[in-house]
């Protein structure tokens, strides 16, 4: 048995096609998926876990329509906002992605909280926004190109370990376990991170995931045997 789950990293798929099935907007849908977030992450550390990342908002999803995206923002003003819920939780914020894409005032909303929570310890929620795998590690051979040029490494000193601490996540652990609902894609999500995590395909839209739901992975890991590649 393996008891060890510390770290999930959730897809939070389904928002759009949840509304849809209830006659809905699909702007309702985030709303619905936004909430669920606020729901489940308190309930984590009961679980023994103690970091739990989000994928809320992909790089793609630049492409959806300008309505959406707005409103998809404007949910993120309030995340971000959300210091006193936080601090309560005992909840230290991280953020990964290109953050420079999102609009100056996010952007400084996310500084203002991740320092704010940056001595919580109960919870490590990250949060992946304007996130993609490819483009994350891209994003890191170039700073690992940067520092070569400026004799900081060498080619020879180069290997897993280091590249990986050029990553957004360089000071986080792997993911344990992935998880996604309502589809069976890993969709450019942690695709370096998460090379050996135990992955979860949840038959259910996001907004409709629940603590039960939470309990039966966290049961099924417990189970499972981490091989990792041996």
């Amino acid at each position: 048995m393996n008891n060890s789950l510390e770290h999930l990293a959730f897809v939070l798929d389904g928002n759009r096609r949840w509304a849809r099935r209830h006659n809905l907007s699909s702007l309702v849908g985030h709303k619905n998926g936004y909430e669920v977030v606020k729901k489940i992450t308190p309930l984590l550390p009961k679980y023994g876990i103690k970091y739990v990342t989000y994928y809320m908002f992909s790089m793609e999803n630049w492409n959806r329509s300008k309505e959406e995206i707005d409103y998809l923002m404007n949910i993120f003003r309030g995340f971000f906002s959300a210091s006193d819920y936080a601090n309560d939780h005992g909840i230290r914020i991280r953020t990964i992605g290109c953050l420079e894409k999102l609009p100056r005032d996010i952007f400084e909303k996310i500084r203002q909280l991740e320092d704010s929570t940056k001595n919580n310890t109960e919870l490590t929620v990250v949060v992946a926004i304007s996130y993609g795998g490819r483009d994350e590690i891209v994003r890191a051979a170039k700073k690992i190109t940067r520092d070569a040029i400026e004799n900081k490494i060498t080619v020879d000193e180069m290997n897993e370990e280091m590249f990986a601490s050029y990553l957004d996540t360089g000071d986080l652990p792997y993911p344990d376990a992935f998880v996604r609902t309502s589809e069976k894609r890993i969709s450019n999500f942690l695709i370096w991170q998460a090379a050996y995590a135990e992955i979860f395909f949840i038959d259910k839209f996001w907004p409709d995931f629940n603590e039960d739901d939470l309990r039966d992975i966290v049961y099924e890991f417990s189970q499972r045997e981490r091989r990792y590649g041996k």
